[in-house]
């Protein structure tokens, strides 16, 4: 058993939930102790993706734990270091804009500023439509943070969706382990 406990939380790129469910079940396979959070939208809204319910449950199943589902649940988190590292996965440009401009009215920014105010590292992985558009001064911003980690990331759709990025989220146990280290796994634009 790994003694490492990752906040896991989830934002509603429902697009990219497999690829981050995948990893998420990755590091419990590995022995990391998980602490799932979901925004209020990637819990409450049924996609043509999946249904809140089950992704609720399957994040349940993962981590042998309750969902975190308010700001009120993921304010302790900081203040009685519940994790040693949180994780966005995926980390939508609605929460990237919040982050960036210290904005908390969701779980998930309560539980990145609450592991920050201690000083502990974030790591995010990207899933936005318009990060080399309006997101990118956040990105910008967020990468010369103390303590915020990207996954690194590539554009997902070069021609049909030329601003988007997405996170390689095959990178997210590198980019953690040397978030840790307090370093970023670079190269961060693939």
């Amino acid at each position: 058993m790994n003694d490492l406990t990752f906040g896991y939380a989830l934002c509603g790129s429902f697009c990219t939930f497999s690829k981050s469910l995948k990893q998420m079940r990755a590091l419990a396979e590995q022995g990391y102790q998980l602490l799932p959070v979901m925004s209020y939208n990637a819990a409450k809204t049924d996609t043509r993706f999946g249904k809140a319910s089950d992704f609720l449950q399957e994040l349940r199943e993962i981590s042998g734990r309750d969902v975190i589902q308010t700001i009120v649940g993921a304010e302790p988190i900081g203040p009685k270091k519940m994790v040693d590292l949180m994780i966005v996965a995926p980390c939508t440009g609605n929460t990237l804009a919040k982050l960036a401009n210290g904005i908390t009215d969701t779980p998930v920014t309560m539980a990145v500023k609450s592991n920050l105010r201690i000083g502990r590292p974030v790591l995010l992985a990207l899933a936005t439509n318009d990060a080399l558009a309006a997101s990118a001064q956040n990105i910008g911003k967020l990468l010369n943070t103390k303590n915020v980690y990207f996954v690194p990331f590539a554009q997902d759709d070069p021609e049909k969706k030329p601003y988007s990025l997405v996170a390689d989220f095959e990178k997210l146990l590198p980019a953690a382990l040397a978030a840790l280290e307090g370093r970023q796994l670079q190269p961060i634009l693939g």
